[in-house]
């Protein structure tokens, strides 16, 4: 029988034999991760964090949901794997299930096992269906990590791939900010310019298949967009036959206080896109849905897109489970309710900290920006700061906190909380409460 490896064994051979992502490689040391219960992870030394993020947004139910993880033993048990051809009990179940949760009109569905897969799929669909092919996405915006998605990507991360290293066709519109408006316009007498200005891409670009947005911005910003944006938006799309893709990876699964964020504006996307909370995070599985007038093209059109893993009946189980839980535990209103006592609290936090620039969010999806200068919004960094591996002021604040045993996501400028849709009161008191303590590093240094 081989030795058990100890803990720092395993740290070194994580760093030395596997890629850590969106980060330089060297000086790696992963924190060892054991257990994970509820609302809190643990490492080897049995030190405890709160989890105020999701880890990536991601474990929407917390950890060690039981119904969840009885459903991917069943499964396993049961039928683990079976090609995509055929159709299954947990096929036909869940697509039942998604057709009561998703906004209406999504009625047919691709199983992907990542949300960048589903992007991908979106687009190739998008351009099949339409014949055209330029995709429009914003320059705040995440998409994912292959060669289309990544494309499609507005921050930093997409750089390191150009030009080579992506698929060509994607032009950038502004995003939605209205605390920093990057076309430098103010809210309400903007008459939401930022929205016209995509008609004016479209009529003078040509060639549009389809429209790329997160609905409310996700990793880069928690960007909520007032209300006439979205519908005016629609309006666009339709007056121009220009599909709107829905990524809803992040903010989909009552992220947002909703099943799904564009239904805060009552908008119909004619593609979504979702992953990460649809298994709680438990087992990988992403979703591209469309609508039946996109999936009847395909009655005579051969359907270009597939692969091994689609439809995989051991990452179908979990979501069903987990659709369930949402409902059971009426999570949806609870994110709700409980996100606006998370806002209450980070709202407070303002007038005793100068680096705090500004704080939104919808749901149990929030931001707290950081800046260097509250009157000029000069942040602490830069996105060329961040490829370029220059210290950044959020990872010293978020490094504070771990610390203290909150565990936050920190990116560029500014901390993305989004605690597991379970969080109590008292887990956001201490959440808020070590972020309270840890920003005395950056008001130290503000201008």
């Amino acid at each position: 029988m081989s030795t058990p490896l100890t803990s720092q064994e395993i740290i070194d051979l994580t760093a030395m034999y596997t890629y850590g992502t969106w980060r330089f490689q060297k000086n790696w040391k992963p924190l060892h991760i054991v257990d994970a219960e509820g609302c809190y992870f643990i490492e080897a030394s049995g030190k405890r964090y709160l989890d105020f993020s999701s880890q990536l947004m991601c474990v929407h139910l917390g950890y060690k949901n039981q119904a969840v993880i009885r459903a991917i033993e069943e499964q396993a048990r049961s039928l683990p794997y079976i090609a995509p051809g055929y159709a299954t009990t947990v096929r036909a179940e869940l697509s039942k299930l998604l057709l009561e949760v998703l906004p209406q009109g999504l009625e047919k569905f691709f199983f992907t096992t990542s949300g960048t897969e589903a992007n991908e799929a979106a687009f190739k669909i998008a351009r099949m269906v339409t014949g055209r092919t330029k995709i429009i996405a914003r320059y705040r915006s995440y998409h994912g990590s292959t060669m289309g998605s990544i494309a499609a990507t507005g921050d930093p991360r997409r750089w390191a791939m150009e030009p080579a290293g992506k698929i060509p066709g994607v032009i950038f519109a502004p995003e939605v900010h209205c605390y920093d408006c990057p076309i430098g316009h103010h809210y309400p007498e903007c008459a939401i310019a930022c929205a016209e200005y995509v008609e004016h891409m479209i009529e003078n670009e040509g060639d549009v298949a389809a429209m790329i947005l997160e609905p409310v911005v996700g990793t880069n910003g928690v960007l909520v967009p007032p209300k006439e944006y979205f519908p005016r938006l629609r309006e666009i799309c339709d007056k121009h036959n220009v599909l709107l893709i829905a990524d809803e990876v992040m903010t989909g699964w009552g992220r947002t206080g909703k099943w799904f964020a564009l239904d805060h504006w009552n908008v119909k996307p004619d593609i979504l896109v979702t992953a990460k909370g649809i298994t709680s995070a438990y087992v990988p599985l992403g979703l591209c849905a469309t609508t039946m007038k996109i999936a009847s093209y395909f009655d005579d059109h051969f359907f270009s897109h597939g692969h091994t893993y689609e439809a995989h009946p051991l990452t179908l189980a979990p979501a069903i489970a987990a659709i369930n839980e949402y409902k059971r535990m009426n999570l949806i209103d609870r994110s709700r309710e409980m996100g606006e006592y998370l806002g209450r609290k980070l709202d407070a936090l303002k007038p005793k900290h100068p680096s705090i620039g500004d704080v939104r969010g919808l749901g149990l999806f929030w931001a707290v920006d950081l800046v260097k200068n509250r009157r000029t919004k000069k942040a602490f960094n830069t996105k060329s700061d961040k490829v370029n591996g220059v210290p950044m002021m959020v990872d010293k604040v978020a490094g504070q906190m771990m610390k203290n045993g909150v565990f936050v996501q920190a990116w560029i400028s500014h901390f993305v909380i989004a605690p597991p849709l379970i969080v109590s009161k008292e887990e956001i008191d201490q959440g808020v409460e070590a972020l309270d303590a840890a920003l005395g590093l950056a008001d130290a240094e503000v201008e």
